[in-house]
């Protein structure tokens, strides 16, 4: 059953990718839908037997790398994080198959994108039910492969292929750091499982090796090599850029990769290597500090952004910081429960925005939409329990609330709780990214579903932050580049919509129906030795702790409701003074210039220089097209010869007559 769950989905998509041709289209989308139905009811199975029943199990598959004292096997894993990280990846990448049915539609090229879900799906399945190290990196690279091929799948499309390639440069970035990890991880321990290694890890506590000319101490070194690993993957600062512009993928892509399974491996790592990190506290400061810090920029950077899309995306990118954040304070089953429960809300924007943008005609701008309630009410009622769960609506001490209040107050009250500098530094800009991810997710609702329709008021704009409307090359060319009429806008057909309700009833019912087992009395027997589960001082905390969330999350929504309901026109002005701080977020910190100016332009210039100076003029110079231009010029003298002449050759006959009677002279007397 446990295989099954694995392979179901890389046979589907075999099946869609090798015979899509011939079956046609939608028996690709049946056959790999409904395997991925099957995986997940697998998955839900396999989390009441493993997580709930208290159930571990190691599946042998086959041998895979025996070389001299180097053995690696190909297994799969169940433990309790694996239940709950197959229970998501199954979960949500089974309704983005359903919802792709109606959203694809019209793509003439739907066997390649259910081939490549399939593929991704099967990748990350891999990721979390890896045994060891080389088999963990293996998923790892085939997310990576097959995210570029979903972000870039509308090829003919300049903007995706530059996001494709972007996405996967970026990431082979972090991704060389995991891999020095992993080299490490061998040359001390001498094997990659994870269970010998987690073993081994307390007996090199305080214990230095050389690494790049330094002593330096061993589980620090590797743990920050494995988290620079997740940084990349999980779009944290500084590697943060490919995420925002993966939104050039279908809106399908953005849900699959965003909300729960690709940017959620990091999270997985640091918390599945929670034995190692835990005795490595500097490389948990490191992990707290750049969570925090990507949980502040990414909030504030998403204030002012103006793609219905992208303001999720930035979301996202928020939300890991979090993740990150309660790892780095010990609260990885927090960590955990956040990415469980972001995972339905998250999942719930994305396709929830989808299906605006496909109501829309595909226009992504927030500034072509408005009073669209009155047209697309269930997508509205969706819409609005995604953001309520996402800015963790809920009343303290009462524990009622939606899924993100359980998940992300949890990973508050955790840095609070630690009483230390970096946990209060955490506390504070989590705090402070908790008003404005208020801000942000209602800024967008209102915008989107309230006030005045404005779709036919901004013909003019060009799509928002410069990017192209989310349709493929063919078959949604007649909706135009343009926001219909409001009379136009209607809602989605039902095989999208059904998967919008499942993941509501996830977002709102998920946090109290899983908070006993994840972070509550039940913790330790539910995780068991699956993750390191610290001991939480909630019951310790003031009372202004427990209530600064709602209160700034109110705030947030306050702000939003004046500038946007009461005041409209407000937004406008302010963006057209086009102020400093507005500019600084609205272009995200600079950082792609910054990048730009640091890495891409030196980058084309040494490229250019070895192209034109290396390879032109040296290599090619002086090898075979220098040869080659020699002799067409020896080709060229020996025609001048030709002048057709008698007189000519007649002296040429005798001046060779003449040096080679020369020649005889001096050779004779030389003898």
């Amino acid at each position: 059953m446990y295989a099954s769950i694995v392979f179901l989905p890389i046979l589907a998509s075999a099946i869609a990718g090798l015979f899509g041709r011939i079956i046609g289209a939608r028996a690709s989308e049946l056959v790999t839908t409904g395997c991925l139905f099957a995986s997940a009811a697998l998955s839900v199975v396999a989390f009441n037997d493993v997580a709930l029943q208290g159930h571990n199990y190691i599946i042998p598959i086959l041998p895979w790398i025996h070389s001299a004292s180097f053995a690696v096997d190909w297994t799969v894993r169940i433990d309790t994080i694996t239940a709950v990280m197959l229970v998501v990846v199954t979960g949500v990448s089974s309704l983005v198959h359903l919802y792709s049915i109606g959203y694809m539609n019209e793509d003439p090229h739907r066997a390649r994108f259910f081939s490549y879900l399939s593929l991704f799906t099967f990748a990350m399945l891999m990721l979390v039910t890896a045994n060891n190290f080389l088999q963990l990196f293996f998923g790892w690279e085939g997310v990576g492969l097959a995210s570029y091929l979903l972000i870039g799948f509308w090829y003919t499309r300049p903007s995706a292929n530059a996001a494709a390639m972007k996405a996967f440069i970026v990431n082979r970035v972090g991704d060389f750091g995991f891999a020095l990890g992993i080299f490490g991880i061998w040359s001390v321990f001498g094997t990659l499982d994870f269970d010998a290694v987690f073993a081994a890890a307390p007996h090199v506590v305080g214990k230095s090796f050389l690494f790049a000319g330094h002593n330096v101490d061993i589980l620090t070194t590797l743990c920050l090599l494995l988290f620079i690993g997740a940084m990349g993957k999980s779009a944290q600062l500084g590697l943060h850029t490919w995420l925002p512009d993966a939104m050039e993928g279908p809106t399908p892509v953005s849900a699959l990769i965003h909300a729960a399974t690709m940017v959620t491996a990091g999270v997985f790592l640091v918390c599945r290597c929670s034995p190692m990190f835990q005795l490595a506290p500097v490389a948990l400061t490191f992990v707290t500090f750049i969570g925090a810090t990507t949980a502040f920029f990414a909030a504030s950077v998403g204030l002012f952004q103006n793609d219905i899309k992208r303001v999720i995306a930035y979301s996202t990118c928020s939300q890991l910081g979090y993740m990150f954040a309660a790892a780095g304070v010990s609260a990885y089953n927090a960590a955990m429960f956040h990415l469980f429960t972001h995972a339905f809300f998250k999942a719930l924007l994305f396709l929830s925005a989808g299906a605006v943008i496909h109501s829309m005609h595909h226009e992504q701008d927030m500034r072509k939409m408005g009073g669209l309630a009155r047209a697309i009410p269930f997508t509205w009622a969706m819409m609005l329990i995604g953001n309520l769960a996402l800015t963790g609506v809920g009343i303290p001490y009462l524990g009622v609330g939606l899924a993100g209040f359980y998940s992300k107050d949890a990973i508050i009250n955790s840095t609070f709780g630690t009483h230390s500098g970096i946990g209060t530094y955490a506390f504070t800009l989590l705090i402070v990214s908790a008003g404005m991810t208020s801000f942000y997710s209602w800024r967008q609702f209102l915008m989107t579903f309230h006030g005045r329709y404005r779709g036919l008021d901004h013909a003019h704009l060009e799509h928002s932050d410069g990017h192209a409307h989310d349709e493929p090359e063919a078959g949604h060319d007649d909706h135009g580049h343009h926001a219909p009429k409001l009379e136009e806008v209607h809602e989605s057909p039902l095989v999208m919509l059904v998967p919008l309700g499942i993941l509501a009833l996830g977002a709102m019912f998920a946090g109290a129906a899983f908070f006993h087992y994840f972070i509550g009395e039940g913790a330790h027997e539910f995780w068991r030795a699956s993750v390191f589960v610290g001991h939480g001082e909630e019951g310790e905390l003031p009372v202004w702790v427990e209530l600064a969330p709602l209160t700034v999350t109110i705030i947030g929504f306050l702000i939003a409701f004046y500038y946007y309901i009461l005041h409209p026109s407000l937004p406008k002005k302010l963006a057209d003074r086009r102020g400093m701080l507005y500019l600084f977020l609205y272009n995200k910190w600079y950082f792609d210039e910054l990048y730009d100016v640091l890495f891409v332009k030196p980058a084309l210039k040494l490229g250019r220089f070895l192209w034109k100076r290396g390879d032109g003029t040296v290599i090619d110079g002086l090898g075979p097209d220098g040869i080659a231009a020699r002799v067409l010029d020896a080709a060229r003298g020996a025609v001048r010869l030709q002048t057709g002449y008698i007189y000519h050759y007649a002296l040429a006959m005798l001046l060779g007559v003449v040096a080679l009677v020369t020649w005889f002279k001096i050779a004779g007397g030389a003898l």
